[in-house]
């Protein structure tokens, strides 16, 4: 299921006080495509892992990543010894949320609907929403 409003999941139990404890939320900003892969497929990988951990996870697609919110683009992105940019990318889709930047959607003329379904497009005030928000962690790639 879709983490659309970025609710943090109850994973574990403190047994001294029986209180839930819920992971961080880890905001990645990707802001490099295929022209700089090794840091590109980082900002992925580091998402991805965070997924799995269990930790809400906000992926922002910026610059040249923002080619890879479409269909196919991820796909034909490789990098010996990573794992797959499209396994990744779905991985933080199934339980994160996936952005393009609104402005480099705009100057590489790409509209919400060509992207992959559950990616979103938006801008700095939704970004600085995210990071300021209690519990949070933002890195930049």
């Amino acid at each position: 299921m879709k983490n659309d409003s970025m609710e943090q999941r109850i994973v574990a139990v403190d047994t001294s006080s029986g209180t839930p404890i819920m992971p961080s939320t880890l905001i990645v900003k990707c802001t490099v495509g295929a022209e700089d892969a090794e840091r590109c497929a980082q900002a992925f990988t580091v998402a991805a892992t965070a997924t799995a951990a269990g930790a809400g996870v906000s992926l922002w697609l910026t610059g040249d990543a923002a080619w890879f919110g479409l269909p196919g683009r991820a796909e034909s992105f490789v990098l010996p010894h990573s794992a797959p940019l499209a396994q990744l990318r779905d991985a933080v889709l199934e339980l994160g949320t996936l952005t393009v930047c609104t402005q480099c959607a705009q100057r590489r003329a790409i509209t919400e609907e060509q992207l992959i379904p559950g990616v979103r497009i938006a801008g700095s005030a939704t970004f600085v929403d995210e990071i300021l928000r209690p519990d949070v962690q933002a890195l930049v790639y």
